[in-house]
């Protein structure tokens, strides 16, 4: 009986230190509250290999949640960050010791020794509403937490010394990616971060043939730590890379054009000029690398005399927005007569997403060439007005060119501004009116048109008022025919025959 009995009560010891030791315990993720009436104590937690394998007593009271056991080392950190914000990201290999920000005089302290560290935390003060503030503070950081871990880019934070105390799930991928821990390597550069404001810069990340770009956004907390967010801009670069190469591409194509050329976007900020722009205005190469506006580009054309002196400049400054709508609108076109001498044609054009270009020509030499045209023009009917002979020129395409006053005198020829609507048809038509029919009219609308060598030749035109006229057909330079009609002084015979041709051979 009595070995019965102590065999029951060795099985019921037994049970209830497997039961006390060996039990399964669950892993705390998220602590419920604080428990406010917990008096001042020393809370101590064994962690190994960063997961926690023992605990004080108050620990898990402190909490109110299911013991810690399994728990690892970021979870403990989360719930502490918001009083210790200097906590590391990884467990140290020394020991360190940390300060509350609170008003708590609180003391955390993590010793290290080989794979174990202890972590000792002292808590004073805690009253009610203070316990409140940390389990306030606590869940609020596990949604920062959870927002930020479901972010597609990479995010992470900095210390004041510039080491990484947090990363999210992207930017351990980028350090993976490139072939390092996160916990070693840093892919941005944080040289050029301002600690002390919202700042942001690009950065470059590349090993080997991988180039990524990133646009860094940073900020700081109250805490003195910056956190970081990383925004891929691979398509903006590639597509900033391709705008420049096409830019590029243009000046060279535009680098021997004559024509000067400048294009504004649609800010209306220059961002194109090739060499005949700087070659024409006189504008030096710096301002315009400057990337001026239109209107100080149109200014700087004024200081320079490369523009018509306005007589109000200002009243023509403010029609600049209408001289720019008609250049969107493809209706701009000027001469400019400068005082130089000198005489240039500008066009506006519209160009994509509301850019405009313009064009700046030097139509000097053609102007030039134009009005000496139009003066040996006006020399040659000077001399041809004071001939007594009616003289009238007809290009190789039949069109009247030229005629002096003896012939709009015999023929009532009256409007000048007819000459290009006047053909040989026409002419031949107006001659056979006034004259006895004659059968050489056919024969002279051949001739003025046709392209094959000609030699001259003359006839006698009857008018109707019984008057002979001698007509004497010439060819002249650049396939042109010159016909002279002067009447002849002596009566006709009565056996006379109205039509006489007679063919004179070209030397």
């Amino acid at each position: 009986m009595q070995t019965s009995v102590m065999i029951f009560c060795t099985l019921v010891a037994g049970a209830t230190i497997f039961f006390v030791f060996f039990s399964p315990r669950k892993v705390a993720k998220v602590p419920r509250s604080y428990n406010s009436n917990i008096r001042p104590s020393g809370t101590s937690i064994l962690l190994r290999d960063g997961m926690v394998v023992d605990f004080s007593e108050d620990a898990s009271e402190l909490y109110e949640g299911p013991d810690l056991v399994g728990a690892s080392w970021s979870f403990l950190r989360d719930i502490l960050i918001s009083r210790f914000p200097n906590l590391p990201a990884v467990l140290p290999d020394t020991n360190q010791y940390f300060n509350a920000i609170d008003n708590s005089n609180s003391e955390l302290s993590l010793e290290a020794n080989g794979k174990t560290t202890r972590l000792n935390l002292k808590l004073r003060e805690m009253s009610p509403a203070l316990a409140h503030r940390l389990l306030s503070s606590a869940n609020e950081h596990h949604s920062y937490k959870s927002v930020l871990e479901a972010m597609p880019d990479p995010a992470f934070r900095c210390n004041e010394d510039g080491a990484v105390t947090w990363y999210n799930a992207p930017y351990q991928q980028l350090c993976h990616e490139f072939g390092h821990s996160p916990e070693t390597f840093k892919p941005f550069s944080l040289s050029k971060i301002q600690y002390t404001a919202t700042h942001s810069a690009r950065a470059c990340v590349e090993q080997g043939e991988i180039t990524r770009w990133f646009e860094v956004f940073s900020t700081p907390d109250k805490s003195g730590n910056v956190l970081f967010f990383a925004k891929k801009i691979d398509a903006l670069i590639e597509a900033e890379i391709a705008q420049r190469n096409f830019i590029q591409t243009l000046t060279k194509t535009f680098a021997h054009l004559p024509i000067g050329l400048a294009v504004f976007d649609r800010n209306r900020q220059l961002v194109l000029f090739n060499p005949a722009l700087v070659d024409l205005t006189n504008l030096p190469s710096e301002f315009l690398s400057a990337r001026p506006n239109l209107l100080s580009f149109f200014d700087h054309l004024r200081e320079n005399r490369m523009i018509p002196e306005p007589k109000d400049y200002q009243t023509w400054r403010a029609q600049l927005a209408d001289v720019i709508a008609a250049a969107k609108n493809d209706r701009y076109s000027e001469t400019w007569n400068l005082p130089s001498g000198l005489t240039y044609k500008i066009t506006g054009r519209p160009h994509p997403d509301g850019a405009v270009a313009f064009l700046i020509e030097d139509i000097s030499a053609e102007i030039s060439l134009t009005r000496r045209f139009r003066s040996e023009l006006e020399l040659s009917r000077s001399v041809m007005d004071t001939l007594d002979e009616a003289v009238a020129v007809f290009s190789q395409l039949g069109v009247m060119t030229l005629c002096n006053t003896a012939y709009r005198s015999m023929w009532s020829f009256e409007d000048d501004s007819a000459f290009s609507e006047t053909n040989i048809t026409d002419a031949t038509l107006l001659w056979a009116g006034e004259c006895e029919p004659n059968p050489i009219w056919p024969e002279l609308r051949e001739y003025v048109t046709q392209l094959k060598d000609r030699a001259a030749w003359d006839a006698i035109l009857v008018r109707h008022n019984g008057n002979h006229i001698s007509c004497k057909i010439e060819p002249v330079a650049a396939g042109s025919t010159l016909i002279r009609f002067q009447v002849e002084d002596v009566s006709p015979r009565l056996d006379a025959k109205p039509y006489l041709s007679k063919v004179i051979p070209i030397n």
